[in-house]
């Protein structure tokens, strides 16, 4: 039977919208296949990852960088905390026509542009150049122990501008950048990758003593081969961090302006950062003479040679550890605290060695301050990230505490050399250090105030 004509118009206009409904979810059907072929379900912790907002907190790409990083640090700064064997090695061999001040001078400025590079190089990383800085700080170590192998017994200019100017520069172009690279991906788990890090040069700072020793001892080897051997070592465990070592934050646009700087350095805008500052100059003077002087203070106290050429390794393994267990307590317990504590303690330690006067004394001094002083370093970059606001300031904030302090680190060694001078006065160089690092923990102290006036909080 037919239908009026107002009615079949009404279903006929139903009709038409039926067929628009269905063609429309055929097309968003296909859509969603199409889509479903460039981006699969695997595809998505990739995105999240390259995404500057979040942060992975770990993968394999996060940690094969940490493992790079950790590489960098043993072949570098671990290289620089084994200087104690070649302050001993000088002084009484090699070097033998000038004083403990004059061959503390190359410690020194090993110290000094180790840490002062970061005032420029936290910049660099911030823009992107992080392979740059890494390749460049690569071949430099490398020319310079080279050239150092080549060099004359007394020949001081040599040797000072090979171990102490070349060295220092190449270790201080991948100090900063090394430790910066963790902030690409991580932030909750900071610490613990932070402390993985700087582990490795505790661990090279266990080894390389050990290893030189042995190498400049043997009289089949001797100093120029034993240099050698160590170079090729190194820039093949550089070579393979290079590989691994991946970053994911894009570059930074603008980097952080002189007026912010201005504001961090102001006491009345940051007081928090001013009185870290402040704590990084007796820090530097006093942190560093333990390290270069424990091996010669034990041949000079009586130990075996045997037995000291082990004391600078055992005080780096114990740093090993420092530079790990507190990190892992450290979002429990608070980054502040256990840095305040740590620190404060390493004065107390540097006291406690006018009382050495055999292996035994030599080994618990070594183990309580290596333990105390690997935690303190591995703690110092977790306290200036808990200072910036984001992670854009990262790099330049610990930049310019490792500039500044640095320029300190340069009179540290030749200042305890003095104070020790030929006769080996150890009184006043350990009273000297001791001091400075209590005063580096009331420093501390201070800054924690702040950043818990701040937070509201004790838990820092």
């Amino acid at each position: 039977m037919d239908l009026p004509l107002k009615e079949k118009a009404s279903a006929m206009t139903l009709v038409a919208e039926v067929a628009n409904a269905n063609q429309t979810q055929d097309i968003s059907t296909a859509e969603l296949s199409s889509n479903k072929g460039s981006t699969s379900e695997g595809d998505l912790p990739s995105m999240m990852n390259n995404n500057p907002d979040t942060f992975p907190e770990g993968g394999l790409r996060a940690w094969l960088t940490v493992l790079g990083a950790f590489l960098i640090q043993y072949s570098f700064f671990g290289y620089i905390n084994a200087f104690g064997v070649y302050q001993d090695f000088y002084v009484r061999e090699y070097l033998t026509s000038y004083t403990p001040s004059d061959i503390g001078w190359i410690g020194g400025v090993q110290i000094f542009l180790t840490f002062s590079c970061g005032a420029f190089t936290g910049r660099i990383f911030d823009k992107g150049y992080f392979y740059h800085l890494m390749v460049a700080s690569v071949l430099l170590q490398a020319i310079a122990l080279f050239m150092l192998s080549l060099s004359h017994k007394d020949q001081y200019y040599q040797v000072f501008l090979t171990n102490g100017v070349s060295l220092g520069l190449a270790t201080g172009l991948s100090y900063v950048p090394s430790l910066g690279i963790a902030a690409h991906y991580f932030q909750r788990r900071r610490p613990v990758a932070v402390g993985i890090i700087s582990s490795g040069s505790a661990l090279g700072a266990v080894l390389h003593p050990i290893m030189l020793n042995r190498l400049f001892s043997n009289p089949k080897i001797g100093f120029h081969n034993g240099v050698r051997i160590s170079a090729g070592l190194n820039l093949t465990l550089l070579l393979v961090a290079l590989a691994l070592m991946r970053t994911r934050l894009p570059p930074k646009g603008t980097s952080v302006s002189a007026s912010q700087i201005k504001q961090w350095l102001n006491p009345k805008k940051d007081p928090a950062y001013v009185a870290f500052l402040l704590g990084a100059v007796p820090c530097f003077l006093g942190l560093f003479f333990s390290v270069f002087y424990i091996q010669l203070d034990a041949v000079l106290h009586g130990v075996s040679e045997s037995f000291a050429f082990y004391t600078l390794s055992i005080l780096n393994a114990a740093s090993l550890f420092g530079r790990i267990l507190p990190t892992l307590l450290a979002p429990r317990l608070g980054v502040f605290n256990l840095g305040v504590f740590f620190t404060t303690s390493i004065g107390v330690a540097i006291l406690c060695m006018l009382a050495i006067q055999d292996a035994v004394g030599t080994t618990l001094f070594s183990i309580f301050f290596g333990f105390t002083s690997g935690a303190s370093i591995a703690l110092t970059p977790a306290m200036l990230a808990l200072l910036a606001k984001d992670a854009s300031e990262m790099g330049q904030r610990m930049g310019i505490y490792f500039g500044w302090g640095g320029l300190f680190g340069l009179f540290a060694t030749p200042i305890s050399g003095a104070l020790l001078t030929r006769d080996y006065i150890w009184l006043r160089p350990i009273l000297f250090a001791g001091i400075m690092m209590l005063l580096c923990g009331s420093l501390y102290t201070v800054t924690r105030h702040f950043v818990a006036k701040k937070k509201g909080t004790q838990w820092i």
